[in-house]
Parts: structure tokens; sequence; C-alpha cells
């Protein structure tokens, strides 16, 4: 490992070791940057599924699925503009650019309650607007990777995907801080905004992205990409990107499901769903944290594709869990439908007054709650617990292998493309999601990702020797 520092390092940022300071201080924002666009996305996500059926009653689960999904196509139209940009042009540029967009489009969000029709839709598009400004997750990696050299960047990598679970973590928890605000809130006339537990935290993330964009604009070493010799592996570059594309299918499917499962099987309300939801996904955050910590010397040790090999196996554990089993049933959203009454029967729901009453538990339509067996807590952490361990060491490896794959070449296009495949998947995976519980219930949702989990194992095994550093492809080090 005597030649690391090689063509590997050739990139402007670490040719300047004058400027090591000002290059750790520029990392440093990004990790900022990362952690900031977490929250974002995370601040809102345990209660779209309320605040959509509040302020639309047309609304379904189905619909939530292209709810969730909008924010991925718009991350994922935009990854690789914003790479593209990164490549020929300082990074500040499209990246005070992208968290503007984002600010934008979360105020967008605090109002869609106001037109009297078609809020659904307004939802939609104020999350594919966030969406498209969450493109710059490919140019803070391609930064980190360019600033950092291939004995640093496992190191800087894990810090990177640490700051985003961080995120995770905090926008969780602010999101169910804020739920004390209740659903009514407070009316501030001057703007006229309703500030309550579904428009705060929308208002918060945008509070935040303005700080990011002052210290992207205020503190970013410029740089530019450049080239260097060699060429790239397509074969390791396409089989990264099919892995990445179901680590994160199969993680859009957890978190979109999370809510409604826990409603229809625990009975629990829209507040509480919100509420628990938030904490339990809070302390998954903070479990991926120290898997990071654990990555970052696990892969130094024994490599990075063992580490990936086991997250997907874990990952299956965390799914395979989840089936249900049993002969105890969710209860049924209406009174006067028992669990001992037989399936065949023609049952006619209990009308809802117009009083405050919630109903609560798995809804009649849903025609599956009727033979399948409830999900019982216990399953339900058990598998927040083993999937808050596999997703954040695939994750991360993900990215770090990735970037060595790549090597020295300008890297913001291709970032962009393994980003927009992940995003492609939290398009699909919610839409997927939603139609399949909806229709056919938990346990055919939960089969199919084992198998996709199994396909995953599979291709990396039929590829491992494949998926190797660009330096040690071209002979430049030892593996």
């Amino acid at each position: 490992m005597s030649q690391l520092m090689d063509a590997e390092e050739n990139t402007p940022l670490l040719q300047d070791e004058s400027g090591r300071w000002s290059r750790w201080r520029s990392i440093r924002v990004m990790y900022f940057t990362m952690f900031l666009s977490s929250v974002g996305f995370t601040i809102v996500i345990t209660s779209v599924w309320p605040y959509l059926q509040k302020i639309d009653d047309s609304a379904n689960a189905s619909f939530l699925g292209w709810v969730v999904a909008a924010y991925s196509v718009g991350q994922m139209l935009a990854s690789p503009l914003f790479g593209l940009w990164s490549n020929h042009r300082p990074r500040r540029e499209p990246l005070a650019c992208s968290i503007f967009i984002n600010v934008t489009a979360n105020i967008y969000y605090s109002y869609i309650y106001l037109p009297t029709s078609l809020n659904k839709y307004h939802m939609l598009m104020s999350r594919a607007l966030v969406g498209f400004g969450a493109g710059n997750v490919a140019v803070v990696r391609s930064y980190v990777a360019g600033a950092t050299s291939l004995k640093e960047r496992n190191s800087a990598m894990a810090n990177t995907s640490a700051c985003q679970a961080l995120g995770f973590i905090l926008g969780p928890a602010l999101q169910a801080g804020l739920s004390f605000i209740g659903e009514q809130g407070v009316r501030v006339k001057v703007i006229d905004l309703q500030l309550n537990m579904y428009t705060a935290p929308a208002l918060l993330a945008a509070l935040f992205g303005v700080i990011n964009i002052l210290l992207v604009v205020l503190v970013l070493s410029m740089d530019v990409s450049q080239e260097t010799e060699g060429d790239i592996d397509c074969v390791a570059v396409l089989t990264s990107n099919i892995l990445f594309f179901i680590i994160m299918f199969i993680f859009a499917v957890f978190e979109t499901i999370a809510t409604p499962l826990s409603m229809d099987m625990f009975s629990w309300t829209r507040k509480d769903a919100v509420l628990y939801n938030g904490i339990i996904l809070s302390c998954v955050g903070f479990e991926s944290i120290l898997v990071f910590l654990l990555v970052k010397v696990l892969s130094q040790r024994i490599g990075d594709r063992p580490v990936l090999l086991g997250g997907l196996a874990i990952i299956f554990c965390g799914f395979f869990v989840l089936l249900p089993w049993g002969n105890h049933y969710p209860a049924i959203q209406w009174a006067d439908l028992k669990n001992n009454t037989v399936i065949h029967e023609t049952f006619a729901p209990t009308p809802v007054s117009n009083s405050s009453f919630e109903p609560t538990g798995c809804p009649a339509e849903q025609t599956w709650c009727q033979y399948t067996p409830a999900i019982h807590l216990a399953q339900f952490i058990t598998a927040d617990v083993l999937i808050g361990v596999g997703y954040p060491a695939c994750n991360v490896i993900s990215y770090t292998l990735y970037s060595k794959i790549l090597g020295s070449k300008p890297q913001g296009v291709y970032m962009g493309l393994l980003t927009a495949s992940g995003s492609g998947a939290r398009t699909l995976g919610p839409v997927f999601v939603s139609q399949v519980y909806t229709i056919l219930g938990p346990r055919w949702a939960f089969s199919l990702i084992c198998a996709m989990v199994l396909v995953a194992i599979l291709l990396l095994g039929g590829l491992y020797h494949k998926l190797i550093s660009f330096a040690v492809r071209h002979g430049r080090i030892l593996e």
C-alpha cells in the first residue's frame, strides 16, 4: 500500500497541501449539507399520511405511494443534471441552487391546505420539488470523494453517511416534538399560515436550508474536477448501480409502509402514529450512527465487499421476521366488525358521525385484514432493529466502493447516476408497496422483498471479483 499517493489522489483539492485546513473545513460543510438534506426529508415523513388524509378526503394509501415516490422522481431527474454541472463548474453553484429550490418547495408544502380542491396533487408537486432540490446529494458525495485520498475515503464517506443518519434521527424526533402543537395549532394571519404539527416541520426544514445556503456560499472551497488516465470498468459500475437500486428500493418500502402498517396492526390514531413512528425512526437513526462507526473499522479489516454481503443478509432477516404469523388478527376499523365473524358474511360499515371520533384499526376495504394474521409490535420493533443495522452498512459501503471503482475520474455524473438509481428505487418502492400492501397485504409484500434481497446476494456473489478499486484494477496498488 506504499503507492497510495499516486494518480488516485490527483484531484485539485488534494494537490493543494497548503490548503489542508480549508479542504477539511469544506468537507465538514458537506457533512452538514448532507445532514440538513436528510432532516429536510425525514422531518415530515411520518406525518405525510395523516396530513394527506386531513387535507383531502379522496386520498388513499395507494396515492400515498405516489406522494412518497414524488420526492424520488424529482431527485432522480435532478441528480445527473447537478452532477454534470459540478463536473464543469465550481460545486458551490449547483449546491446553492438546489438548496434554494428545496427551501421554496418546503414553504409551498406548508400552504397546500389552502386550495379548495386538488390538495393531494399540490402535496405531490411540493414533494417532487423537495426531491429535485435533494439532487445535490450526488454533488456532495462527489465533492467528498474528490477531496479525500484513497486512505481517507472510507472514513470520510462513513462520516457523510453518519451525518445523513443523524438527520434521520433528528428529523422524526423534531416531527415527534412538533406533534404536540396539534392538528389545529395556531393561525398566523399576517402570512395566512396555519402553523400546526404538519406545517411547522416543513418551515423548520426551510429555515435549515437558508442556513445551509449561507455556509455553502461563504465557506466552501472553489474547485473544478479534472480527467485522469485509465478506463472505468463498466460492468462494475452497472453492478454497483443495480445493487444500490435494490438496497434503496428495500428501504423505501420500509419507510413508506411503517405508518400505515402501524395504524392498521396496532390501531394507532394519526397522532399516535406520527409520534410513535417518529420515536422508532429516531432510535433506528441513532443505531445507524453506531453501525457507521463500526463499518469504518470493519471495512478496513475485512474489506468493503464482505461488509456489503453481511448487510444484505441482515436486511433479509429483518423482512423475514416481519412476515405475519399466528392466529391473532388485526382489529377491523368499524366497531361492528369482529375478528371471529365469518369472512364471507356481508358487512355494513358503521357510519361515522361528524364528531372528532377517529376510526382506528385495519380498514375493512382491505379484504386481507380479515384473514391475514396481525403483525405483533415485537416483530415490528425487531425488524426495525435488524433493518437499522443492515441498511446503513449497505448504504455507506455502496457509496465508498463505487467511489473507489471510479478512482480519480470526475465523479459528478457517475455519482448523479448512482443517486438517480437510488431515486428510481425510491420512486418505485413506495408505489410497489402501497399497491401490493393495499390489495394483497403484508405477507405478499414482504415475501417479495425477501426474494429481491436474495437476488442482490446472488448478484454480489457472482460478480464479487469485479467490484474492486480503480487503482487495484490498473495495478497501481495491491488489494
